[in-house]
């Protein structure tokens, strides 16, 4: 009996082969699929690696220029050739705290209520009107600071905010811009919460408050840090509503109230008609932005370590 006869005629043999080739061809697609997966995971790191390299390469010749006096300096004057970064530096900090310190008890509010209080017949409306917020384009906030939150401020306390705009309005409208993304994280992170626990709390007589606050926070206390960082990195970048709102004084002044500047908002209104060395200090304000912002994800980071080592 020739060999096609026997394959023919041992129908388990067929179907032994058929197995191996559909096993071979899914080790296949499992092997380009991981190796894809990784090329897509190391391209990031490329580009990362590139955006900061060019930045540092382009802001080289400022830091070059003035060296430690470019960190120090505490005014910014194209006319003079004096590029101090601390005012930008100061601004982009101390709006971006305003905005964390606003936000953040306001969102786990709503997240509290979404959570824990709403009717059934509310929590999805509320929840796609939070949610839509995050869609309104930074502008249309910049706009609304000028014409409402600016001159409602410069009503209130004319002293303090002669002119309606500065570093406190700024970080204002920042926070109501991130209020969104925290109470969406927070919301989710609270969602995943078993039941089990919230009705055993409950069941032994607890408060809406003492389950809140002794059994749904404790057990996502991660989920809530990274909530903040997300709007803590979308603070720190914002540009356009800032610039209509901060003041654009390019002096430094240590105080809430006062107009200044921030480092988006000053690349964003000088890069187009920079030359030179200007181009480089506005390019050098850029990679300190940057570190600015790797620096507090790192810091998120070992912060979500500490947390999760501490937990039972």
């Amino acid at each position: 009996m020739s060999d096609s006869d026997r394959r023919e005629s041992s129908p388990l043999l067929g179907a032994s082969q058929q197995e191996e080739r559909a096993l071979a061809r899914h080790g296949l697609m499992d092997r380009v699929f991981k190796n894809g997966t990784g090329a897509l995971a190391v391209l990031v790191l490329v580009l990362l690696g590139g955006i900061m390299l060019s930045l540092l390469i382009s802001a080289w010749p400022a830091l070059v220029s003035y060296g430690g006096q470019f960190f120090t300096e505490n005014r910014w004057a194209p006319n003079q050739q004096v590029f101090g970064a601390l005012p930008a530096i100061y601004g982009t900090l101390i709006t971006s705290l305003i905005a964390v310190v606003i936000a953040v008890p306001v969102s786990f509010g709503i997240a509290i209520f979404l959570t824990e209080l709403c009717p059934a017949v509310l929590r999805r409306p509320l929840g796609v009107t939070v949610e839509l917020l995050a869609g309104i384009p930074s502008i249309i906030y910049g706009m609304w600071g000028v014409l409402v939150l600016a001159p409602l401020l410069q009503w209130l306390s004319p002293i303090t905010f002669p002119t309606g705009t500065g570093l406190l309005t700024a970080g204002i409208i920042l926070a109501v811009m991130i209020i969104p993304f925290i109470t969406a994280t927070a919301r989710d992170v609270m969602n995943t919460v078993p039941a089990v626990l919230r009705e055993s709390a409950y069941g032994v007589g607890c408060t809406t408050w003492e389950v809140v606050r002794s059994v749904v926070l404790p057990s996502i206390r991660a989920g809530l840090v990274g909530g903040i960082i997300l709007g803590l990195g979308r603070a720190l970048g914002e540009t356009m509503a800032v610039t209509f709102v901060i003041g654009n004084n390019l002096f430094f002044s240590p105080t809430l109230t006062g107009q200044g500047t921030s480092i988006a908002a000053l690349i964003a209104t000088q890069f187009n008609e920079a030359t030179g060395v200007q181009r480089s200090a506005l390019l050098a304000l850029g990679l300190i932005l940057f570190l600015i912002t790797f620096a507090v994800l790192a810091c998120a980071r070992l912060m979500l370590k500490r947390m999760q080592r501490r937990m039972p």
